[in-house]
């Protein structure tokens, strides 16, 4: 009987170590085979994504920058973020009080920096569709950038906010040896982290979509303008439109894979650490970094040509950045 307590110990030696869970021998090779492949392809695809926009020059437009930085902090989420997922199915955590933390830290930082990306996704459609003839003066490589850069300082300052006393005194929080919990202030995390930018990226892409319509009617009744705010006269382009659309679907995915996460940080419920709706929530929130560049894919032709020309390695010739891939 005591071998058998012994066991269930993640350190069979300590006294005062967490108890393991009980599971089915299947469950958690099938769990960590499934991390394991959506975790490779998160990375891989990702990395095609940014490949494609820092190398080919025809790509460096406003919108795909905002891109390209969703696609480094998805590609995060699969590098670091996705292999030390073990304490999904398992609450045993073996790298120690400070490596939990950091864990956490550098999560909410890639977490933070994917929404509020997509809130600057949502931003540029808003005035590409709503403002078209004052796009390219508003909405400028240079100004993007620095929105990116502020983005990511941002999301690291806030991290440091919401991670202050668990960076202070990592393990703090934790009830037995080889567990691995850190403490938040959950009302501000479910205020800034979630209804701030859900509520923004909702109004914006209503108003977008609302106009889009506008503009796909008056283009099938062969109008070439329609009159918007302020009895203002624009016409938008099909490109313009089809961005939209696309985009559209990336801010959806984004909002199934992460709202269930906050719906229950709203309801005040707890999760048990290696239940299946822990599980599944977890599988939720990191397939949104595989699901991005798959969009890409079936929507963008560029994407497609420029993954070919990696693939067949036709970027190492001389000239390759300015190669066509519109």
């Amino acid at each position: 009987m005591e071998i058998l307590e012994e066991a269930e110990l993640c350190f069979p030696h300590l006294n005062t170590s967490c108890k393991k869970n009980t599971h089915p021998h299947f469950e958690p090779l099938l769990t960590y085979t499934l991390l394991s492949f959506i975790s490779l392809f998160t990375v891989l695809l990702n990395l095609l994504v940014i490949i494609s926009i820092s190398h080919f020059k025809q790509l460096h437009t406003p919108t795909n920058l905002l891109l390209l930085s969703l696609a480094v902090s998805d590609f995060l989420v699969g590098l670091l973020a996705m292999p030390f997922q073990i304490h999904l199915v398992e609450p045993c955590w073996m790298l120690g009080d400070l490596v939990c933390v950091l864990h956490y830290f550098l999560l909410c930082i890639i977490a933070g920096a994917s929404i509020v990306n997509t809130v600057l996704i949502s931003a540029d459609r808003y005035v590409a569709i709503c403002d078209p003839l004052h796009y390219s003066s508003k909405i400028t490589v240079k100004r993007v950038q620095v929105s990116v850069l502020l983005c990511w300082i941002y999301c690291g300052f806030y991290s440091v906010f919401l991670f202050y006393d668990n960076l202070k005194q990592p393990g703090r929080y934790n009830s037995c040896y080889g567990e691995c919990v850190v403490n938040i202030v959950g009302a501000v995390d479910l205020v800034m982290s979630f209804i701030i930018p859900i509520s923004a990226i909702i109004i914006l892409y209503v108003r977008v979509f609302v106009v889009a319509v506008s503009q796909a009617r008056a283009m099938r009744s062969h109008i070439t303008a329609v009159t918007l705010q302020s009895s203002v006269t624009v016409t938008v382009k099909k490109s313009e439109l089809k961005a939209a659309r696309t985009l559209g679907v990336v801010v959806v995915v984004f909002l199934i894979c992460y709202c269930p996460y906050y719906c229950v940080s709203l309801s005040s419920s707890d999760i048990i650490i290696g239940s299946a709706a822990n599980i599944f929530i977890g599988f939720l929130i990191f397939s949104n970094s595989c699901l991005n560049p798959v969009i890409y894919a079936f929507f963008y032709p560029w994407f497609r040509k420029s993954v070919h020309l990696i693939l067949t390695f036709d970027i190492l010739q001389p000239n390759s950045s300015g190669v066509n891939v519109l």
